[in-house]
Formats: structure tokens, sequence, C-alpha cells
């Protein structure tokens, strides 16, 4: 027998339009919801401060409610499994993504005796990039201050990248938003490119 699932009612408060999430303030009453636009089906139009939505609640493994499987009242609910297969296919991309990185730095290291200053440049900017995404999604929810998404980049750019992609996947942040990530995997190349041209003419040490 498969379970019924219990969806809530309510009207969409508050949306950034910019930044792709708002929150629902339930029917029933209670505390607001923080909904992202990946919740709602594929392709849908632009939510809309005041209209009615239903929704589940799932609570966060940081103990956060927050709404899912968001659709327009009256609208029918849409399946998520494609959803969550590309999210899946993303993830594998950016765990690739570092293991060939470390392999080409393991050549560099050799080939081109690359100083130990550049080791510790993408560790402490990883490091730093790692907590700027758990700060910015933390904010997201409790409406707290955003860290600009020029920030991320710039760390992306000058080498914590590889940082970066591990707080994607695990935190499941900034994964869905296309243009972030065009910009994203922009900085990365970049970054690699200097690498390669910098060791090759022997500007790094």
């Amino acid at each position: 027998m498969v379970p019924t699932v219990h969806r809530v009612e309510g009207a969409l408060i508050k949306w950034n339009p910019s930044r792709g999430f708002g929150f629902i303030a339930p029917t029933g009453g209670g505390r607001d919801l923080f909904v992202h636009i990946s919740e709602f089906p594929a392709g849908t139009r632009v939510p809309r401060v005041g209209e009615l939505l239903t929704f589940e609640v799932i609570t966060t493994p940081e103990g956060k409610q927050r709404a899912t499987v968001v659709a327009r009242l009256g609208e029918q609910v849409m399946a998520r499994a494609p959803a969550r297969r590309l999210t899946g296919r993303r993830s594998l991309v950016g765990y690739v993504a570092i293991a060939a990185f470390a392999l080409l730095f393991a050549v560099l290291m050799v080939e081109r005796e690359l100083p130990p200053w550049v080791i510790v440049l993408y560790v402490g900017t990883s490091i730093i990039s790692y907590v700027l995404y758990a700060a910015d999604k933390a904010a997201a929810r409790d409406r707290g201050w955003r860290t600009p998404e020029s920030t991320l980049l710039a760390f992306g750019l000058i080498g914590g990248w590889p940082g970066a992609v591990l707080a994607q996947q695990i935190l499941r942040h900034k994964t869905r938003k296309a243009r972030f990530q065009v910009a994203f995997w922009g900085t990365v190349a970049l970054n690699v490119i200097a690498l390669v041209v910098f060791s090759a003419a022997g500007w790094l040490g």
C-alpha cells in the first residue's frame, strides 16, 4: 500500500527573482517556510507574491523546515525523479573534475617543481570557499546576509574551486542555478589554464 503524502496549502509572501528563492506562509499558521525555484515544476513561470500554493514540508539535516514539491493551487503535482537523476550526473562531473585536476597538479609538481605556496593557495582558498558556501546556504534559509555570487566566483578563480565543487555537491547549493554554473565553470577553466601556462613559463617559483 502506497502511503498518502500530506500536502499543505499556503501563500507566497516573498520572492527574490534574481536568486530564485522566497518564503511561503502556511494557511494553517506557523513559521514561514523557505522555498527554492527548483522545487517548482520544470519550465514553470516565475512565482508571484500572493499566489496560493500546495507543497510538502521536509526537515533538513540542520533541523530547518522548508517547502518541497511545490505546485500552484489546482495544478497537478509533477514527479521529481528526473531532477534527481540530473543532480546525480552533475555531482559525478564535479568529482571527476577534482580527480582530473589532482592528477594534473601531481604531474606539474613533478615536471615543473611547483613551489609549496601554490599548494597552500589551493588548499586555503578551497577551505574558505566551502565555508562561504555553507554560510550562504544558511543565510538563504534564515533570511540573513547573503554572500555575493561575485565573491564565490572570485575565490573559485584564484584557486578555491575544488572546495567550491565539494560545497555545491555536499550542501546542494547553487547546483541548479544555470547562469551561476556557467560562470563558475568558466572560472574553473581560467584557473586551470592559468596554472598550466604560468608553470610552463616558470612564473610560479
